[in-house]
């Protein structure tokens, strides 16, 4: 079983945990009885995080999530106060997290995987040198068989797919772009409020798929042996008690 780190203990006066969770472990439990997730093993080692009320029962105190083959940083309330104040704070955009990949150039990704809409931002030429910066917005629906995709969908669209949308809330994704190497292109995405794969499908909307994506990436869809080069490496927040801004990365 792959093993989170802790990164940060719950204390009297910093009453969340904050781990790492190796890329092949999910973020929180499917049932009652799973205990193969990165919650769990957080509350093997902090069994106060289970007294905590959330939005899922089983997900408790734990803020976000991130998908199995992420890996990265997660944020768990430790008491019920502090998950009501983050809660909030996350509500209001005061909970930023932060995202790297490696991506590859492909103005066609979004065209050869279908339903994405018309493209205008998308990045034509890969950038060499310095750095280059955009930001993508819209709403989100349940794309392809068994919803296990999702698609951006924008104002534009028909009313039959705004309908799809679960809500009809905008999603922002910033992307800062690092130069290319061998059409290898560091990026790193800061988001605020986020929806089910979110920056890797903004990513393989503007031309720029992370390598390794199997869902998003058209080049190396259902590829079984690609390997997703993607983190969440920095998380910002208000300390509850003390309303300073923590950060952490890894």
């Amino acid at each position: 079983m792959r093993k989170i780190e802790i990164i940060h203990f719950p204390n009297k006066y910093e009453q969340y945990a904050v781990i790492f969770k190796p890329a092949g472990l999910p973020s929180a439990p499917y049932s009652e009885s799973d205990e193969n997730n990165a919650f769990s093993q957080a509350a093997e080692n902090f069994p106060e995080l289970l007294q905590v009320s959330g939005r899922k029962d089983i997900e408790h105190g734990l803020l976000h999530r991130l998908d199995t083959a992420t890996s990265g940083l997660l944020l768990i309330a430790s008491t019920q106060k502090s998950y009501d104040f983050l809660l909030d704070a996350q509500k209001n955009g005061r909970f930023i997290k932060t995202y790297e990949a490696v991506c590859k150039h492909f103005p066609e990704n979004s065209e050869l995987l279908g339903g994405f809409p018309p493209v205008n931002f998308a990045v034509k030429e890969p950038v060499n040198t310095g750095s280059a910066a955009l930001t993508i917005e819209s709403y989100f629906r349940n794309y392809g068989s068994g919803a296990k995709e999702v698609r951006p969908v924008t104002e534009e669209a028909s009313r039959a797919a705004l309908k799809k949308c679960e809500s009809r809330k905008i999603y922002k994704t910033a992307i800062s772009i690092h130069g290319c190497i061998e059409n290898k292109i560091s990026v790193k995405c800061r988001i605020t409020a986020g929806y089910r794969h979110q920056v890797r499908c903004h990513l393989a909307w503007a031309g720029l798929p992370i390598s390794g994506d199997r869902i998003y990436n058209a080049q190396e869809k259902n590829n079984d042996e690609a390997v997703l080069n993607f983190k969440a490496s920095a998380i910002e927040f208000p300390c509850p008690s003390t309303g300073r801004i923590e950060l952490y990365e890894c």
